[in-house]
């Protein structure tokens, strides 16, 4: 039976899903390709820098293959790029089956839409481009070109696979990855809140954002983090004249850590994912310093 489910896959304490806006565009074309292949059907969802959130329908069967289908994808996309041989294999998922009852569906969607805004990337859903955020209730309607129309050389650059067929009428965006419009049920969605307002009501409402109004006061961080680590072997050049973090000694890691906190407005989580320590090991530098 088909069931409507929320799939969210561990943070990563250590390192990033995501460490350029190309391996965004990736991982976007990833999701595209695997709700296809799986037979679920996409409702929302939106890509972090540690860790993605879905809100899917399907079998429960189905439902895994598709989240196992991404890690798996994914994985040989790291490993090609940066040489990173089973970065994902212990990130662990949670599947918990969502209830249409009490307006379920409709929390469960702006739960995982409020995620950029919780973490303080941007004030609105609709401002973040990696997931479903600008698609409900968009009265300009995004453009873009029919996967069709491109050569089959280029289709295998862009979705980065070359047996499998999709559809010719998915459109790419000019950012070169499928758009979710293609294949998301926006309809349904924007059925299932009947209006915008609505929609934003369920937003504001949200246990994220509420978290986020409760933590108004905590130390959040300024920057995202793929902005941080573009930054920081300019960083290690100019303090160390070092090309890496693994060059320095461990007083210059100590100051380094110093530096991306004092510039950055970077917290020990978010250092700890830039950087590859654990949380123990950020956390224990910094208390030196």
């Amino acid at each position: 039976m088909r069931k409507y489910y929320l799939v969210t896959t561990e943070h990563l304490k250590e390192g990033l899903w995501f460490r350029d806006e190309n391996d965004f565009r990736a991982g976007m074309n990833f999701v595209a390709i695997q709700a296809y292949q799986s037979k679920v059907t996409v409702l929302a969802f939106i890509l972090m820098s540690n860790h993605l959130h879905f809100v899917v329908q399907g079998r429960w069967a189905d439902v895994k293959a598709f989240i196992n289908g991404i890690k798996s994808r994914y994985s040989k996309y790291l490993n090609h790029k940066y040489g990173t041989a089973e970065f994902l294999r212990r990130n662990k998922v949670t599947i918990e089956e969502v209830s249409t009852l009490n307006e379920g569906l409709e929390k469960a969607i702006a739960y995982t839409q409020m995620n950029s805004v919780a973490a303080n990337i941007c004030s609105h859903p609709s401002q973040y481009p990696w997931g479903t955020g600008p698609v409900f209730f968009n009265a300009t309607k995004r453009s873009g070109k029919p996967l069709g129309s491109l050569s089959k050389r280029a289709r295998i650059r862009l979705l980065h696979c070359c047996k499998e067929d999709f559809p010719a009428d998915w459109l790419v965006s000019e950012e070169g990855y499928i758009l979710p419009e293609s294949y998301v049920a926006v309809g349904f969605v924007e059925r299932c809140y009947h209006r915008a307002s609505r929609m934003n009501y369920f937003l504001v409402n949200s246990s994220k954002a509420k978290r986020k109004i409760q933590n108004a006061d905590d130390h959040h961080p300024a920057f995202r983090d793929q902005v941080i680590l573009a930054a920081l072997p300019d960083l290690y050049r100019s303090l160390f004249g070092k090309q890496n973090f693994e060059e320095l000694t461990l007083e210059e890691k100590t100051e380094s850590l110093r530096q991306v906190q004092r510039r950055f407005c970077s917290n020990v989580h978010q250092i700890a994912r830039v950087t590859g320590l654990t949380y123990e090991a950020a956390a224990r530098m910094m208390d030196s310093v």
